[in-house]
């Protein structure tokens, strides 16, 4: 079994690639939360598991992360673009 990790900081347009971000400006969204997250994440067809006390390490604060279980047959550049995109249309 595949588990894929997903970082809030990685879909979040305030942060920079450097401070983590892995989506393409155009796809990231300010402040995504866990549960926006893992909801794509269902969206998308994967199970996700919320960590809420996990903190990203370029983080000081706490905002949990998404574990994407079963996801043998997506790339993490795949998923977190398909997420993203979702979470942009949850938004919206």
């Amino acid at each position: 079994m595949v588990e894929k990790v997903i970082w809030p900081a990685g879909l979040d347009a305030e942060c920079t690639r450097s401070e983590g971000r892995r989506v393409p400006q155009d796809l990231a969204v300010p402040e995504p939360t866990v549960d926006e997250i893992a909801e794509a994440v269902r969206q998308v067809g994967y199970d996700a598991v919320i960590e809420r006390h996990k903190t990203y390490p370029r983080e000081i604060e706490a905002r949990g992360r998404v574990v994407v279980t079963q996801a043998d047959d997506a790339g993490k550049s795949d998923l977190l673009g398909a997420v993203a995109a979702y979470v942009g249309a949850l938004r919206a």
